[in-house]
């Protein structure tokens, strides 16, 4: 059983590898298996936060390689029901990607999902993401708005904590380079 788990093991390694090929020129940071959204640069969470071409690609290969379908460039040529199951993931990934940068302007308290690694967050997609999606981001107490959402229930919570992505991506989008 041992032998079975260090396969996997190392077939999850050597797929994250090729999957972060691409982020480690484009990014100049070293990535690993073990790399969380937390170890990103302020400059490369903002990059991939903005969802932008090149952003978009970044995530989208590193989702494929680890699902054993191609790099990001093959995007294109997958089935319908590939498509779907590599965007699911690419939102779940920009999801918590937004609510980092959030975190990290020190508005959100934290956020489910924060402890995996991205790799983690997309091999155990189908098991970890129904959970994540079940808790909401908790808004930080020294963010001004804080009275209002603490006086609404979880649903809308979510829903006041959605509504400060925008205003969230703009400011931390100075932080942005371009590439």
């Amino acid at each position: 059983m041992s032998q079975v788990i260090e396969l996997v093991k190392a077939r999850i390694s050597v797929a994250a590898r090729r999957g972060y090929r691409n982020w480690t020129s484009a990014f100049q940071e070293k990535f690993s298996v073990e790399t969380r959204l937390s170890d990103l640069s302020v400059e490369t969470l903002s990059y991939l936060a903005q969802a932008k071409d090149k952003g978009t690609f970044y995530l989208y290969d590193l989702i494929m390689n680890l699902e054993g379908l191609g790099s990001g460039f093959e995007f294109n040529e997958l089935t319908g029901q590939k498509k779907m199951a590599v965007i699911d993931r690419y939102l779940f990934l920009l999801d918590r990607i937004r609510f980092e940068c959030m975190k990290r302007l020190g508005w959100l308290e934290s956020y489910p999902g924060e402890d995996l690694a991205l790799v983690e967050m997309i091999v155990r997609f189908e098991e970890i993401a129904p959970a994540l999606h079940a808790r909401i981001p908790v808004l930080s107490k020294d963010h001004p708005a804080y009275e209002a959402y603490a006086s609404l229930n979880s649903f809308d919570q979510e829903t006041f904590v959605r509504k400060l992505i925008p205003k969230a991506l703009r400011r931390i989008q100075d932080y942005s380079t371009t590439r």
